[in-house]
């Protein structure tokens, strides 16, 4: 059965941010081209989402649906029909991700719907990252991505079952048979107890390998518990012993005796320590008391001598001060005469400015006067053209459409031609003598001609002459009148009474609609822009600036200011204020170069006098102490005392020296440790001799070597159950290999049928050829006039055209097994030249009409002459976004 798409839409899927849907897919040819960036390769993509990939997955394939840098759910929704019956799918992915199927049985949604799907395309659940092409069953055959068919390429494992079960009535093979059928199951399931379908070890085998190792274990287990308890029994004698020898060791009382001794010459050492301590204390006292004084002394010295040197500094910093104390006076003056000058020519400045803008001004309000009067005369004529081109727009809006005006003709025409279909069936009589006594419809009948479209009864006396026209006169008449009453209607519509009426307003409205550009024309020559006055370009523009425009007259200066004049002036005064500033710079250069040479000179005076006056300061706080007047006495006592204090402290170290009490307390603090690890050492050794004796007492009683002995023998029996399982399964794994030998063999017969089925195909492309396909039914080469070449060693081109080729030839026969087929090609035949992409469309023409083909391409040349039904994304889309909302 084929399988025909009739509408997708996809809504956030990769480059469709926004909703896009493709309706209109006919069973045939449908061709869809665009350029390239399009879209074309994302339609496809969407198609196998949304038939083949897992909703709920999340995987690498399923991330890349997203629109880079947008968090949205890519949406996919087809519609399409399979073995008669209406389908929809609608799938969501990564944000809510859900499924709906709705088809002949109901709806299904989840993993329901999912194997709906499943079961009805013939495909697998897909756990690949990225999309295995080989789990889509015929569609993933026949729906051909972008490059995908440059070269040959095996079908899947399920289109190779299928056309396998297509096949084995014609090569009469046993292989597919009951009895294969049997034989093989009993095999694999024998098989499945042994090894897994990838050949790894499973099952009985693993179950002999655990008990091998669970077996191994507990003979080692036993064997390490029996070796354990005969260690247990060396280990007690060990302890007993090591035990008799520490109570021989804590019996001694040599280290009480010597601790002893230590702990009187430590309080020897700590007295000489206390003595030592308090030598040095004093000391540190005298010492530091001989210090302060010598400081004082020192400090005086200094400062008298600082004293005498700042004097000197002082008086000759302000000899050279005064050096410079005329010249700075005589700059300062400068300087005020300089800032007087600069005032003065500012102030002049300021004055010749000010009367050269008022001129500017006076002269700008002149000509603002002539501009706006100017523009009023411009107004006016613009209200005159305005007035023309308003009477011209109202005889222009006259103009009767030219579809209107066809149609009045057309009526003209009927009623023309009425007349003459009238003129030409009617029957004339004329009456020409005496009168009297003859009547017409029962009226008296007049002399003169007439014509007579109906049956007319004539009276003659007491005769009646009846008339009766041709048959037609009676509809040419009805004709006429129906032509008269639509043109009176069409005029009536009009406000007309004839069509020359008609025409004439048509002349006078098309001449109004030329004169409206002249006068356009004439409307912007009036109204150009004035800078002078601020005035736009455009009617608008003038008519705005006479509304806002003050009525007020500006008032004529008696006389125009001499702008020329007044110029000059400022010049003079700008020139006049530019030597003032450049005196007032050199006048400020002057003062400040004094200035800078007065400024160190200041600086030195004062830091000298500032010297000085710490100096003074410093020697009378010195000399007003206390101990200033006996300071040289008070010095050499202390440097006795000092020396006195040395010598004690010398002796007070001597004695402290010859008894350490550091190393003393380090020698008892060893006996202690000692001792301390004896007691520790005794009392492990006891515990350790009491969980030992407890261990023998527990586990001398469980027979321990009658247990080692039983677990050996156990693994021993154990790994002869391993080697006759292992036998047992290479057995079956050897039977299986043959078996599939056999069936690969057997499977060699299914390549003729294959072949003679492409070759129809083929042969037009390359005729003579034969065809060598291998047993997975991948074509492998083309021979031709003998000579076999592979089919990657022919042209790109040429294999594309056989990949396209043996699709079709596997289609067909997928639609004999009642398969759901339809094809899809991605820019195919890239590379055919002009006279076999000819052939190539005529078959894929052929192909639709047996299964739904559709093109993507962006090749419009190619494909242009090709009868299709012909879509477009660009147009979709474009609909789909300027819809108005729902």
């Amino acid at each position: 059965m084929s399988l025909y798409l009739r509408r997708i839409a996809v809504d956030g899927f990769r480059k469709f941010r926004e909703p896009m849907a493709i309706e209109g897919l006919t069973d045939g040819l449908n061709i869809v081209i665009e350029p390239n960036e399009t879209g074309k390769s994302t339609v496809l993509e969407a198609l196998r989402a949304a038939f083949f990939v897992r909703h709920s997955t999340k995987n690498q394939l399923a991330q890349s649906f997203a629109p880079y840098g947008e968090a949205v759910g890519p949406e996919i929704r087809v519609s399409f029909d399979a073995d008669g019956a209406p389908w929809t799918v609608t799938k969501r992915f990564l944000r809510g991700a859900s499924i709906e199927v709705t088809g002949p049985q109901g709806k299904a949604q989840g993993e329901e719907a999912e194997a709906r799907l499943h079961a009805l395309l013939g495909s697998v659940r897909d756990t690949s990252q990225r999309g295995d092409a080989g789990t889509y069953g015929a569609l993933g055959l026949l729906w051909v991505a972008q490059a995908e068919a440059l070269t040959v390429t095996a079908p899947g494992q399920i289109v190779r079952d299928t056309v396998r079960s297509t096949l084995e009535a014609e090569v009469g093979s046993i292989m597919g048979g009951p009895a294969y059928t049997r034989v093989r199951a009993r095999i694999d399931e024998q098989f499945g107890r042994y090894w897994s379908p990838t050949g790894q070890k499973r099952g009985r085998q693993n179950e002999a390998r655990e008990r091998v190792e669970m077996a191994d274990a507990a003979a080692r287990d036993a064997a390490e518990r029996l070796a354990g308890l005969e260690m247990t029994f060396s280990d007690l004698e060990t302890a007993r012993a090591r035990l008799k020898v520490l109570h021989r060791e804590i019996a001694d009382d040599t280290d009480a005796q010597t601790r002893k001794d230590l702990s009187a010459s430590l309080e020897t050492a700590r007295a000489a320590a206390q003595i030592l301590a308090t030598r040095r204390a004093e000391h540190e006292a005298v010492t530091a008391k001989m210090r302060g004084l010598q400081d004082l002394v020192d400090r005086h010295r200094k400062a008298v001598e600082e004293r005498d040197s700042a004097e000197l500094a002082v008086a000759q910093a302000r000899a050279r001060r005064a050096d410079v104390r005329d010249g700075l006076a005589t700059a300062q003056q400068r300087l005020v005469d300089a800032r007087t000058a600069l005032a003065a020519a500012r102030t002049a400045r300021q004055e010749a400015w000010s009367a050269l803008t008022t001129g500017e001004e006076v002269l700008r309000a002149s000509r603002r006067k002539s501009a706006v009067a100017a523009a009023r005369t411009r107004h006016a004529e613009l209200v005159d053209f305005e007035r023309l081109q308003d009477e011209a727009k109202a005889l222009a809006a006259t103009l009767i459409p030219a579809k209107i005006m066809e149609t009045i003709e057309a009526n003209e025409r009927l009623v023309a031609e009425a007349r003459a279909l009238q003129a030409a069936g009617a029957t004339r009589i004329a009456l020409s003598g005496d009168a009297t006594g003859i009547s017409i419809e029962g009226e008296p009948m007049a002399l003169g001609e007439r014509v007579l479209t109906g049956e007319t009864r004539v009276r003659l006396g007491s005769a009646e002459l009846i008339i009766t026209p041709p048959a037609g006169a009676a509809s040419a008449e009805g004709a006429l009148s129906s032509a008269l009453e639509r043109q009176r209607s069409a005029l009536a519509e009009l406000g007309l009474n004839s069509l020359p009426a008609a025409r004439a307003q048509n002349d006078a409205a098309r001449d109004a609609a030329s004169e409206l550009r002249t006068i356009a024309a004439r409307i912007a020559g009036v109204t150009p822009a004035d800078d002078s006055i601020g005035l736009a370009a455009g009617p608008e523009a003038l008519k705005l600036f006479i509304v806002e425009l003050n009525d007020d007259a500006d008032t004529d200066p008696a006389e125009l200011p001499d702008i020329a004049l007044l110029t000059i002036n400022l010049e003079a005064a700008d020139t006049a204020l530019a030597r003032a500033v450049g005196a007032q710079e050199s006048a400020v250069d002057a003062l400040r170069r004094i200035e800078q040479e007065d400024a160190p000179l200041a600086s030195a005076e004062a830091g000298t006098a500032s010297t000085l006056a710490n100096a003074t300061t410093q020697i009378e706080t010195i000399e007003t102490r206390p101990e200033f007047p006996t300071l040289a006495a008070d010095v050499a006592r202390a440097r006795e005392q000092t020396a006195v204090a040395a010598v004690k402290l010398e002796e007070a170290s001597r004695d402290a020296t010859a008894h350490d009490p550091a190393a003393i307390t380090q020698k008892i603090e060893t006996i202690d440790a000692r001792t301390k690890a004896a007691g520790e050492a005794r009392i492990k050794l006891e515990m350790d001799v009491a969980r030992l004796e407890g261990t023998i007492e527990s586990e001398g009683g469980k027979g321990l070597a009658d247990r080692e002995a039983g677990a050996r023998e156990e693994a021993e029996a154990a790994r002869a159950a391993l080697q006759r399982i292992s036998e047992e399964a290479d057995t079956l794994k050897l039977l299986r290999d043959t078996l599939d030998e056999a069936r690969d063999e057997t499977s060699a017969k299914f390549v003729g049928p294959v072949a003679k089925r492409a070759k129809r195909h083929i042969e037009r492309l390359l005729p003579g050829c034969d065809l060598s396909f291998s047993e997975d039914l991948t074509l492998e080469a083309v021979v031709r006039g003998g000579l076999s070449e592979g089919c990657g060693d022919l042209s790109r081109g040429t294999q594309e055209q056989l990949a396209v080729l043996t699709r079709i030839a596997f289609a067909d026969m997928l639609l004999d097994q009642g398969r759901p087929v339809s094809l899809i090609l991605d820019d195919p035949l890239v590379y055919a030249d002009d006279a076999r992409l000819d052939l190539m469309v005529e078959i894929l023409s052929e192909a639709a009409e047996r299964m739904q083909v559709i093109l993507l391409t962006c090749r419009d040349r190619t494909f242009r002459h090709v009868e299709a039904n012909r879509l477009s994304l660009s147009a979709n889309l474009k609909d789909r976004v300027n819809a108005p909302a729902a």
